[in-house]
């Protein structure tokens, strides 16, 4: 036996008694190894009604009561303004005030340090402040990485590629300080009118809420305390958001409950049961007369109480102050924020506004103690399951190293590789043989943008078609280059008032144009429209949302003159919304949806234009040929889309789900497993795709439902189910789906969720408006 000396067991055993006492001494919620709840409860207790108030204020605008003029923490000011701690700030990563271009990363986790570290330490009871950020298709900062718009990321119909991307985002926004995103935008829109249209992933609920889904979890993860490169989600905007009157937004969604339920809300109920979201928060619209952010029904009962959220709910920027002054519920702001609070809301952002005076709303009884503490509670277990209080702090150099990296790079490139959809391509225009092009010109407004949509900032990279076609491919091709026509007097989304450029010259122009097209082989236009025109409309003097969806400032023009110029010319289409492309689609023999595509972007145009990637993309959103054929979405009634009178044309110029490739494919007839089954059974559909062209190449399966008599009026289609695979030359495979009861379900009569027997259709296919059926007969 080895022997230790007494001096030495003297010194571990009182050691052992001092850590033991420690322990005992230290608070339940500090103590990591408990759950968030218990530990909640806990501080719950400690808290005083000030310390409790402040929970639920956040502060961006406000910011400057902590920060110097040179935009550094302030620990004075801070002493002053959040002695009493504070729920959330907005946005640090901002450097100059509201919407300004971001710190670098390493200035701004070295920020975030010393901010966290003053809430931590010189606060009474060392809570934790929380930081959101807007991260929609990348974290809107200085250098992070920026992806494809979200309806150009559901056009990859990969669900697999959303959890890399937000994998990969989530990282980067968790690196620099920020713990809380306000994303997903999980919203359906049927009117691209809207400005907010290319924030969103379509028309589809069953799409969206699968992309969603596979976004939610790449966040979030998981475990019950997030992984330190993890964040809080919050689902956007709960109500029914992107179907307001006129397309405008924040104007009133004139939906009845059975459809929000069978349509609007699906993409938020799966997103919150099966993804378990942390936050939600509520649209600014007015629902059944009411405003969301007071609609208990919407907030509490359906979403709460129905679905069992148990999350945050946070308002959207001044949408408390909006029951005042825009919807004229009340004269009072403090009234509006006790509407909104009695409602559900538990956090207002941006900055305190109806929430000012809670405290005087406690103390006067129109709130109880038991209220506010319930709310306080769910903002406290947010903190904990953020690790807030156990790992607070983050690696400024990592920072550096994470965001933008050239890792990131390749997920971005690899996103807008996928998100391009091919709408035409007559007689295989496309791909262009580089060997045989020796001089080609990019002509339009685009060609020379990189464009990145909105919420976007400024990545460590951004190119444009021309700079990429150039560096690809220019050693061996003569690039040329017009303008054409200008679009705006400006692009820049953050900017008030936009106005269509002055176009005084544009026959000049585009008799330039003409003489550039007429020197090429090929000419490529580069069309539709930027980050300026179709945007969020956020204020009466910060409008977005548009009354057309026409190729403005000339660029009809442009593409007939050099058109007719007769080089081969082929058209690349940039915009947020789908936009009336009829006359260009009647024009050239092929066309490339682009949407917006991020800082790889110009990249991926030019590999896509000489075959390096074959465009394997699919509508998430169906193209109405003019604004007059609005709505244009796939799922509708029986009763809709009769006609119009003069032979005008009904259908949509392109079908949700349709997208061409560079190879070709070759569905066979679809089978059932089994052609009859009970209300509560499932079978299988069977179909076997086969690659019949020359190129490796992508497609999309999918399948369509069909209830054909039932007891309340159904779609004539319903997307049910999707899978993407990637096929070799002469190669097979078969894809199988589910269908279950849930597939065949709806609300009846009585709004119960049932399947009711009868037959069904069975299409499995391309696109919506070109599948095969089967039929399936289901018995009670």
């Amino acid at each position: 036996m080895r022997f230790i000396p007494a001096i030495k067991i003297g010194l571990v055993f009182s050691t052992a008694i001092f850590g033991a006492a420690a322990n005992a001494q230290q608070p339940v919620y500090k103590n990591k190894d408990l759950s968030p709840e218990v530990r909640a409860a806990d501080l719950l207790k400690r808290m005083t009604l000030e310390e409790k108030v402040m929970q639920t204020q956040c502060l961006w605008i406000q910011k400057s009561r902590i920060l110097d003029d040179k935009g550094d923490f302030d620990e004075a000011k801070a002493e002053k303004a959040v002695k009493n701690g504070l729920g959330e700030l907005a946005r640090l990563n901002e450097q100059a005030g509201p919407n300004s271009s971001g710190y670098h990363p390493k200035q701004a986790a070295e920020l975030y340090n010393k901010i966290q570290r003053f809430f931590i330490e010189k606060t009474r009871l060392g809570i934790p402040v929380m930081v959101h950020e807007e991260s929609l298709h990348g974290q809107q900062t200085q250098d992070a990485t920026n992806f494809p718009i979200p309806i150009g990321l559901a056009s990859t119909w990969n669900e697999n590629l959303m959890t890399e991307i937000y994998t990969n985002v989530a990282e980067e926004v968790r690196a620099r300080g920020g713990q809380h995103v306000l994303a997903p935008v999980v919203d359906i829109t049927r009117d691209p009118r809207w400005g907010r249209t290319e924030e969103t992933l379509g028309e589809d609920p069953y799409l969206i809420s699968r992309l969603a889904v596979a976004e939610v979890k790449a966040y979030q993860g998981n475990s019950v305390y997030l992984e330190k490169n993890k964040v809080a989600t919050t689902l956007k905007h709960f109500g029914i958001h992107g179907q307001s009157e006129g397309g405008i937004n924040v104007s009133p969604s004139n939906i009845d409950e059975r459809t929000a339920r069978e349509v609007f809300f699906k993409p938020f109920k799966a997103c919150v049961q099966e993804a378990k979201a942390m936050n939600v928060m509520a649209c600014y619209n007015e629902i059944w007369g009411l405003p969301a952010h007071i609609n208990k029904h919407l907030l509490t009962d359906i979403l709460r109480k129905e679905w069992g959220f148990n999350g945050l709910i946070v308002s959207d920027y001044f949408a408390i102050r909006d029951v005042q002054t825009l919807h004229k519920i009340t004269p009072s702001l403090d009234d509006a924020g006790l509407l909104a609070f009695k409602a559900g809301v538990d956090l207002e952002t941006p900055d305190p506004d109806g929430f000012t005076n809670l405290k005087q709303l406690v103390t006067s009884g129109k709130i109880s103690m038991k209220e506010l503490d319930a709310t306080v509670r769910r903002i406290l277990i947010t903190k904990f399951r953020l690790r807030l209080f156990d790992d607070p702090y983050v690696d400024a150099n990592k920072a550096e190293e994470i965001v933008g990296s050239p890792q990131k790079r390749q997920v971005a490139y690899k996103a807008a590789q996928e998100a391009m959809v091919l709408l035409k391509n007559d007689n295989n225009f496309l791909p262009l043989d580089r060997n045989k092009v020796k001089t080609i010109a990019l002509i339009g407004p685009n060609a020379d943008k990189c464009l990145l949509g909105g919420y976007s900032s400024k990545p460590r990279t951004c190119i444009s078609p021309l700079q990429a076609i150039k560096e690809r491919y220019g050693s061996n091709i003569n690039v040329l280059y017009a303008e054409g026509v200008k679009l705006t007097d400006k692009n820049n989304w953050f900017a008030d008032t936009i106005n269509l450029a002055d176009n005084s010259d544009v026959k000049a122009k585009i008799a330039e144009a003409v003489a550039v097209a007429k020197q090429a082989d090929v000419v490529i236009l580069f069309v539709g429209g930027n980050e300026s025109m179709s945007r969020e409309g956020w204020a009466d003097n910060h409008l977005g949302d548009l009354p057309t969806l026409e190729l403005l400032n000339g660029q009809n023009e442009l593409i007939k003159e050099v058109v007719a110029a007769g080089r081969p010319t082929c058209a690349f289409v940039n915009s947020g919304p789908p936009l009336s492309i009829g006359n260009l689609v009647n024009a050239v023999p092929a066309v490339m949806q682009c949407w917006y595509l991020g800082q790889e972007g110009g990249y991926a145009i030019a590999d896509a234009l000489f075959g390096e990637i074959n465009p394997s993309g699919k509508l998430p959103i169906s193209f109405p040929r003019s604004v007059g054929n609005i709505p244009a979405y796939y799922n509708y009634k029986p009763s809709a889309r009769r006609g119009y009178n003069l032979g005008f044309d009904v259908t949509p110029l392109f079908a949700f789900g349709h997208g061409l490739s560079y190879t070709t494919f070759q569905y066979s007839k679809p089978t059932l497993s089994s052609a009859s089954i009970k209300t509560n059974g499932t079978t299988t559909v069977n179909v076997t795709v086969k690659n019949t062209g020359s190129r490796k190449g992508a497609e999309v399966v999918q399948l369509y439902i069909r209830d054909d008599y039932s007891s309340v009026t159904r779609p004539v289609k319903e997307l049910k189910g999707f899978k993407k695979i990637w096929l070799e030359p002469g190669a097979s495979q078969t894809v199988t789906f589910t269908i279950d009861p849930e597939s065949l379900s709806f609300y009846n009569t009585d709004m119960k969720w049932v399947v009711e027997p009868g037959d069904f259709t069975i299409m499995v296919g391309t696109a919506s408006d070109e599948t095969q059926s089967v039929k399936l007969a289901v018995v009670k």
